[in-house]
């Protein structure tokens, strides 16, 4: 199935390049580093530094907040790789990620399912994926003095989403109230924030009267503004699909593919990795391929059939 372009006439935005400290001994144990976001219009020109593989992963959390979580697992993983330096990169927004992924300029990436399955275009192959499918499911929440309980209580209101591409956190929840009583084209307002906690400050402020999500930045918004957090309720969630993907470029050595995706793989199995993890929060990294996200295009022919 051909796959639309959701942002096909987005630009590009700046990025914000996050650049992993590079861990000199194998194995170390070291805590990370603190990592220091810099702004840029463009690619830093060529250096004399080791060749760098970009590890761009998509917004899931804030540029800050994904620096402290993805950062230390590059760094993971550059203690471990013996000479080739990975570099974490992170978006400002979805737009600007898609834009930078569908034009080749990631060398390895974590996209979600939908930006993966595009990817393919592109020349990326799927090589693994995050574990723990049954947490890839929409969630969509509202105040808990809102008194909203069926879903047709929000016709005509807003509902606010991340981005039009977000598969767990709008794509899901969009088909859902599509699903359960409401035409989702024509009976609510919808909002793109940009980000997931953009997404759920909306619904809090009152700018919007439920917020899509989904469990890993619900889990940490939790944490981190258990404040905000107490004044609002998860009303409905989806039923689950495949978890995001890791692609690799086809002009990346295989070999550093293949060593790349069995440290991910294996990362559970230690304490230091298994810590990592949890911080994500997922189980572990698996292998994939493109057939493992058959499930997706299924998924994606029914949507694109019915919302705009």
């Amino acid at each position: 199935m051909a796959l639309r372009d959701p942002c096909q006439d987005r630009g590009a935005g700046h990025r914000l390049l996050v650049v992993a400290a590079l861990a000199l001994v194998a194995c170390s144990t070291e805590p990370p580093p603190s990592y220091a976001p810099g702004y840029v219009d463009r690619a830093p020109q060529a250096t004399n530094e080791p060749a760098a593989y970009r590890f761009a992963v998509h917004p899931l959390h804030n540029p800050q907040r994904l620096a402290e979580v993805y950062g230390p697992i590059v760094a993971y993983l550059n203690g471990r790789l013996g000479g080739p330096v990975l570099k974490l990169e992170a978006s400002r927004s979805y737009e600007s990620f898609e834009a930078t992924l569908y034009g080749r300029g990631y060398e390895f990436a974590l996209p979600n399912p939908v930006q993966a399955l595009r990817s393919l275009r592109d020349g990326y192959r799927i090589f693994g994926k995050m574990g723990g499918d049954e947490s890839f499911r929409g969630l969509i929440l509202v105040r808990r003095d809102s008194g909203i309980q069926r879903v047709e209580q929000l016709k005509g209101k807003v509902v606010s989403f991340p981005a039009p591409t977000a598969l767990a956190a709008c794509m899901l929840p969009l088909w859902y109230l599509h699903t359960h009583g409401l035409d989702a084209n024509r009976e609510i307002r919808r909002l793109y924030t940009g980000s997931q906690e953009s997404a759920i400050m909306s619904v809090y402020l009152g700018q919007a009267a439920a917020a899509a999500t989904w469990p890993v930045p619900w889990e940490a918004f939790t944490r981190r503004r258990p404040e905000v957090a107490a004044a609002l309720e998860v009303r409905w969630q989806t039923e689950p699909l495949v978890n995001n993907a890791l692609v690799a470029r086809d002009d990346v050595p295989p070999a550093l593919v293949a060593r790349v995706g069995a440290l991910l793989f294996a990362m559970h199995q230690t304490p230091e990795g298994a810590r990592l993890l949890a911080e994500v929060p997922i189980p572990s990294f698996e292998p994939a391929t493109a057939a493992n996200y058959a499930p997706v295009r299924d998924f994606l022919e029914s949507y694109q059939r019915s919302i705009q």
